[in-house]
Formats: C-alpha cells, structure tokens, sequence
C-alpha cells in the first residue's frame, strides 16, 4: 500500500510532482539493498516541502531521485506531467538543465570564476547570446542581494554569500523545482537563519517549488509542510505546519 502524502492544490491545479509506487535499490555484491520502498508523494506548485529523517532513512536518495540525477528501480515519479522515471539518459540530462536548480551543502562554486560568472554557468547549455546570459546572471544575483559582489571570486565571500550565490545560480534558469540538500549545513546558525529565510521568499513572493533535505528541526521550520522518512518509508507528518510567524525562518539559538 502506498502511503500518500500530499495534499489539493488550489483551485484544483495538479500537482507539480507526482510520485507512485516508487522503489529504489543497490546492489552489494550479489545483495540488494532496498533503500526506498513503495513511496507515494505529492507537491503541489508554490510549496516548500522539508525532507527530515534519521541517517539510512532515504532521504537524500528521494532527492535525488525527484531531481532526476538518480533512476528508480521502479515506479513513476511525474514532474510537471512528464514521467522522468521513463527518459534516457541524454533526455533526462536535458529535462535536469531546464527544470531543475540545485543547490548544495558546500556550494560547489567554481573558484576560479566570479559570483556572476558561477551563476552564468547553467546558462552555457542554453542558446543565448552572451549578452542575455550576462543579464540573467546579474538579476539573479540581485535577486539573493549580492549585485556588489558580482566580480568577486569564491574565497573572498563569506559562507552566506556563497550559499546565495549558489542559490542565484539555482534560480537563474527559472527552473520550475528547486532541490536543496542540507543547505545550512556548513553555516552558522545565524548564517543559516538568513539563507532559510531568502528561501522563504522565494516561496513567498515568486512562487517557487522548493524541496529540501534537512537533519535540522530549526531548518525545517522555514517549509509549509515537513516529510518523515523512517527506513525508506513515509510516515505520518504532522498536520500542522511548522512554519514560524511572519516566515522568517528560524531564529537563532538563544
């Protein structure tokens, strides 16, 4: 039976993810591992979705899985209506660079190119003039509040910046999803506060679908809606948001 979690959109859109029946194993030796088993999800556009569960739980796996840079073993997970679970290789490389922002634990910016540079990096694979990419760049570095530091490199920004940076070049394809893997993980509980919040925002103000893995209660509390894993299969998640007031995010350890 597949425990479904999810709920209406409003007036009655689909959701933007669609998952059934999904499974996921590896092999080990001539063992295989089930990691995910039979899970049922749903996401609507506009939410910020938190993934929580202990270490094993699968988590990060479904991640991946939603973001397409896994395959199921079996089962449909439905993006916007198109069943990633069923394309190629190369079909689902391109779906990934038009559908899908990443943004990661430890940033994964480039060091030698500049906070605007990082951000044109998606932009490379698209036909457009150098120009547009330049422009987009810097509107979504604008956007996360770091147009002063376009020409700076990597190790002369802060961690919070970094993060935003990475952020902005999640954004900067307008990809209908954006998947955060433990984004405040290398940040200060401050730090942290303020990347969780501009997430917040983007939710807010712009619509994004975001979906974050996190081990942290207080991280979490930024979603509208938490998801628990336990052993590769969805259990009850609280009715009640955990959202704090005013969406701020969460405030630092006193």
């Amino acid at each position: 039976m597949v425990l479904m979690s999810g709920r209406p959109a409003p007036g009655g859109a689909p959701p933007l993810i669609r998952i059934r029946h999904l499974s996921k194993s590896y092999r080990r030796g001539d063992q295989e591992v089930p990691v995910l088993l039979d899970i049922g999800l749903e996401v609507q556009p506009g939410e910020f979705v938190a993934l929580m569960g202990p270490s094993g739980s699968g988590k990060s796996t479904l991640l991946n899985l939603i973001a397409g840079i896994d395959k199921p073993s079996s089962g449909t997970i439905e993006i916007a209506g198109v069943d990633i679970a069923a394309l190629g290789e190369g079909e689902l490389a391109d779906w990934r660079a038009a559908n899908v922002g990443f943004v990661f634990q430890f940033y994964n910016l480039m060091p030698v190119l500049t906070a605007l540079e990082n951000v044109e990096l998606p932009l490379l694979l698209a036909a457009l003039p150098g120009r547009e990419r330049r422009r987009r760049a810097a509107a979504a570095l604008q956007a996360v509040g770091l147009s002063d530091r376009a020409g700076h490199y990597p190790n002369e920004l802060s961690g919070g910046q970094q993060q935003r940076v990475a952020i902005a070049r999640a954004l900067v394809t307008e990809p209908s999803l954006i998947v955060a893997d433990e984004p405040t993980g290398d940040l200060d509980r401050a730090t942290g506060a303020e990347v969780l919040a501009l997430l917040r925002r983007l939710v807010d103000e712009q619509g994004r679908t975001i979906v974050m893995v996190t081990h942290d209660p207080k991280a979490a509390a930024s979603a509208g809606r938490l998801v628990h894993l336990e052993k590769g299969v969805l259990v009850d998640e609280p009715e009640a948001t955990m959202r704090l007031p005013d969406a701020e995010g969460p405030r630092p350890d006193t």
